[in-house]
């Protein structure tokens, strides 16, 4: 049985968000505005199916994939770009390859205690970020 990433996570730290967003070619006015931001991730979690909803009080995103199913993505509200993205488990981490105009993209979520753990990678940029089960 796969881990449970099912529940509701607070943003307690964000090391290298701005390296990994000037990798994307996000302009410095919203790098600005995103650097302030701590959001809340909700993940319902079906097996292998996964609904991520990324939210805070500047832009929101929905990521849906099925493990092991390569799909399209429109990183809109984000970078805007288009990718071929696929998610396969490591043991219990969710590993996301996203093919498109970027290098090396992608982002891997694991969970220890409660605590979830992600990783998002662009380039030569990694930004890790720790977000604690909210109660």
């Amino acid at each position: 049985m796969p881990t449970d990433f099912s529940g509701t996570w607070d943003m307690v730290s964000n090391d290298n968000f701005e390296g990994y967003m000037v990798s994307l070619g996000i302009d410095f006015a919203t790098r600005k505005i995103a650097r302030m931001l701590k959001p809340q991730k909700v993940i319902e979690q079906d097996g292998d199916s996964f609904n991520i909803k990324t939210l805070s009080t500047f832009r929101n995103y929905l990521c849906e994939f099925k493990v092991g199913e390569e799909y399209d993505e429109l990183t809109k509200g984000l970078d805007n770009r288009k990718c071929r993205t696929v998610v396969n488990w490591d043991n219990d981490k969710l590993v996301c390859v996203q093919k498109g105009e970027k290098k090396n993209r992608g982002w891997t979520h694991w969970i220890e205690g409660d605590e979830l753990y992600l990783e998002i990678r662009c380039e030569d940029q990694i930004c890790k970020q720790i977000f604690k089960k909210s109660v």
